[in-house]
């Protein structure tokens, strides 16, 4: 009987408030030093609901509600080290200041416009490019300019 191999379940949230969102910076490998979107591993027993809102706490000191699935990002070489799929979930913060924990060195907002889209980790900027065309798709994507 052949082993069964599969990609690795993740989640990443994108937290907004006032057009803007949360983006961390990463301690470790891979990509450490880059921006990305909070998330992390699916644990065992875990929906990837439950994960996405542990995860937005956990690195961000944000308590959350999610809103919306954005997708699912799976390309195999998304992650260098291993084959990893996302569930990209839209959230709002509902309660909590922004704090970096011991798995990312800081957690901050930033405004859409702001972001070094060459600073982000894995598939980062594909998402966020995929998040800005569902906000003018929406017509609530606000550039920060009045």
């Amino acid at each position: 009987m052949r082993k069964q191999r599969n990609p690795i379940p993740t989640i990443d949230t994108i937290i907004e408030k006032n057009g803007k969102i949360v983006l961390v910076k990463r301690k470790n490998k891979p990509f450490e030093g880059k921006l990305a979107l909070p998330g992390g591993f699916v644990e065992l027993g875990e929906t990837v609901e439950h994960a996405a809102v542990r995860e937005a706490f956990e690195e961000t000191g944000l308590r959350v509600k999610l809103k919306e699935i954005l997708g699912v990002y799976s390309h195999p070489k998304r992650n260098p080290l291993l084959h990893t799929l996302t569930v990209v979930f839209i959230a709002d913060p509902t309660s909590g200041k922004v704090r970096a924990d011991s798995d990312v060195s800081e957690a901050k907002w930033f405004e859409l416009k702001d972001i070094d889209f060459k600073n982000l980790a894995f598939d980062h900027a594909k998402i966020l490019k995929d998040y800005m065309n569902w906000k003018k798709k929406k017509g609530t994507y606000w550039s920060g300019k009045e």
